[in-house]
């Protein structure tokens, strides 16, 4: 059998029986491993303690959360995902899982998440993941992907709120600490996947995705680099001086600050035939250190919370 798409494009054919790594697959593992790590150091952090087992429960279902959004947003970009190179091997475009098992799936997955974590913490931390839900795969997968290229910039915004609903987890509340959790990853977000666009950019025209380095030229998205790791910059370096930072976390934020300025740096400063004589090395090597980068933050986080714990670090 073969699925239609929405807008009419048919899905590749059925090839064989859905293993069990395929339904894993379709959730997004790689992705939910960032939402589960930043979501865990927001409620670790939090000046409120936690029973360890309510602890793994709030986070589990935030996974849960966060796999649904991935079945539901491969569910929607089944058609372009069969053109692109680096998704036309998931499980629905290769013809492993068909659109409409996606669809249930990702669905279920929803409400079982937003319900159990509304019980697990509080009704906030609930409604937050299903905002979290409905914003990935409605305003940015559905709306923002295929409409303009400020959709990695609005759409930013769904990858940023885990750290935030495992603060409320927590506290039941939102805080400044929170809202810094969230702006870091949020403006994070653009120049780490224009990094990743200006050498992935022929996959992006082909499935018609405006991408910026598709609808405005290499050349403006090199500009978007620097301009948004300039303003990264105040918001990694401001949540130091809050609650959950320290002089280790402060320390961290600017050797890693000073190495991405000096990435985007080098982005800008390159023209087309240099990045493509030497296969567009220097953009992978930003790409990949944009994701040490937040991985070491949020460490940095939980190596202040653990010593707060012993009465050191801190302000």
């Amino acid at each position: 059998m073969s699925d239609i798409h929405a807008n009419g494009d048919v899905i590749g054919a059925q090839t064989g029986e859905a293993g069990f790594g395929d339904y894993v697959a379709l959730l997004k593992p790689r992705v939910m491993s960032l939402v589960v790590f930043t979501a865990m150091v927001g409620l670790l952090v939090a000046p409120v303690s936690v029973h360890p087992f309510v602890t793994f429960t709030c986070v589990l279902f935030i996974a849960l959360g966060g796999g649904a959004s991935g079945a539901l947003n491969m569910w929607w970009d089944a058609d372009i995902d069969q053109v692109m190179r680096r998704t036309k091997g998931r499980p629905i475009p290769a013809g492993r899982i068909q659109r409409g098992e996606a669809l249930g799936l990702g669905l279920a997955l929803s409400g079982l998440s937003v319900i159990m974590l509304a019980l697990a913490a509080n009704i906030l931390a609930g409604a937050l993941l299903a905002f979290t839900i409905f914003f990935y795969v409605v305003i940015y997968s559905i709306w923002l992907k295929r409409s303009t290229p400020q959709n990695i910039v609005i759409g930013g915004a769904a990858g940023a709120f885990p750290p935030m609903i495992g603060w409320v987890c927590a506290t039941g509340s939102i805080s400044v600490e929170a809202v810094l959790m969230f702006l870091l990853i949020f403006m994070w977000t653009p120049p780490h996947f224009w990094a990743l666009a200006l050498f992935m950019n022929s996959d992006y025209e082909k499935a018609g995705v405006p991408m910026l380095t598709v609808t405005h030229g290499k050349r403006v998205t090199r500009n978007h680099v620097l301009a948004y790791t300039i303003a990264l910059v105040p918001f990694a370096l401001a949540a130091g001086f809050t609650s959950i930072g320290g002089p280790v976390y402060l320390a961290v934020s600017v050797l890693l600050n000073a190495g991405f300025l000096w990435g985007a740096w080098r982005i800008w400063t390159r023209n087309e035939i240099t990045a493509e004589a030497d296969g567009y090395a220097t953009e992978k090597a930003v790409f990949k250190f944009s994701l040490l980068y937040l991985f070491l933050h949020f460490t940095a986080f939980l190596v202040e919370a653990a010593l707060k714990s012993y009465g050191l670090g801190g302000w």
